[in-house]
């Protein structure tokens, strides 16, 4: 055989080309999918959203820094189970402080009662006698 015959590699590459797209489009698309539902955006969440691998995202620089972009905008917002946890910790507090003084309230009129009820067994004992 010669060296000279021509190989005709144009349609792989087309499909090449056309599947590389398809698979940054599934990337995209997972990317806003993760977003809408309010879902942490990282390598892991992305790669099974779209279903590719994980090495796939590491790979392709412009896909990388933008996960990485976006991984850092939500470490910098609140999710709202924290803000759930840090609410659910504060209102814990203010129910603990008001209940401790509804304790103390009725503790004061437990004991005035006891008093008033000491009085009043002392009178009616006098009015006995």
């Amino acid at each position: 055989m010669s060296g000279k015959h021509q190989r005709n590699t144009e349609g792989l590459k087309k499909h090449a080309r056309r599947k590389s797209e398809e698979t940054v489009k599934k990337v995209d698309e997972a990317i806003q999918k993760l977003i809408k539902a309010g879902e942490k955006i990282n390598f892991n969440s992305v790669s099974l959203e779209a279903g590719v691998s994980k090495s796939y995202l590491y790979t392709h620089q412009e896909i990388k820094e933008r996960i990485e972009s976006l991984r850092k905008q939500q470490a910098a917002v609140l999710s709202p189970k924290q803000i759930k946890r840090e609410m659910t910790d504060a209102s814990k507090d203010i129910i603990i402080a008001a209940k401790n003084k509804r304790i103390k309230e009725l503790e004061a009129e437990n004991k005035r009662l006891k008093d008033e009820l000491k009085m009043l067994r002392g009178k009616l004992y006098e009015s006995l006698e």
